[in-house]
C-alpha cells in the first residue's frame, strides 16, 4: 500500500492504495463516483474516461501512482444539476444521453477535442470521438451537442 495525494473534482484526497491499482477502482469504490464506468478494462471503450490535469484519460488502466499530485475531474466535477457546464446543457437540450454508460467518454473526450479545436467540422468532431464506443444510437445527438458547444466557444 502507498499513500497517494490527489485532487478529485476540486477536493483534496489522500488515498491508501496499491500504487498499481487502476484509478477507476479508487474513484468507484472509495469515492463512490458513478460517472466513470468499467467497460472493457483495456482502455479501448472510453466508458472510464476522466480528465487528469485537463487531458482525457482512460482510468481503467491508469495506475493510482500516476495520479499522485495531479488533478482528476470526473464527469461529476464538470457541472452540477443546478448549474450544468455548457457542454452538459447542450447534451440535455439535444437529449443526447440514452443509457448513459458511455457518456463520460463521449463528453470528456469531446470536450477536450472541441476545447482544442473550437472550429472543428462535424466530420472532425466525429473523428475526435473515434475511440469512444457508444451503442445506444444517440450518437447523432451527441455530435450535435458537441457542435453547439463548439459554436458557443467561438462566440
Amino acid at each position: 500500500m502507498a499513500e497517494i495525494k490527489l485532487t478529485v473534482n476540486g477536493v483534496a484526497h489522500t488515498a491508501a492504495v496499491d500504487p498499481e491499482m487502476p484509478l477507476l477502482f479508487y474513484l468507484m469504490d472509495d469515492l463512490k463516483l458513478n460517472g466513470p464506468k468499467f467497460g472493457c478494462g483495456l482502455a479501448q471503450c472510453g466508458a472510464c474516461t476522466v480528465m487528469v490535469n485537463g487531458e482525457a484519460t482512460r482510468s481503467c488502466t491508469y495506475p493510482c501512482s500516476e495520479a499522485a499530485g495531479k488533478s482528476v475531474m470526473t464527469i461529476e466535477g464538470l457541472g452540477t444539476a443546478e448549474k450544468p457546464h455548457p457542454l452538459q446543457q447542450m447534451f440535455i437540450e439535444e437529449q443526447a444521453v440514452q443509457c448513459g454508460f458511455c457518456i463520460s467518454g463521449v463528453m470528456l473526450h469531446g470536450k477536450e477535442f472541441v476545447d482544442k479545436n473550437p472550429r472543428a467540422t462535424r466530420d472532425e468532431i466525429i473523428a475526435g470521438l473515434n475511440g469512444v464506443m457508444c451503442r445506444c444510437y444517440a450518437h447523432a445527438r451527441m455530435v450535435r451537442a458537441l457542435e453547439r458547444y463548439a459554436e458557443g466557444l467561438r462566440t
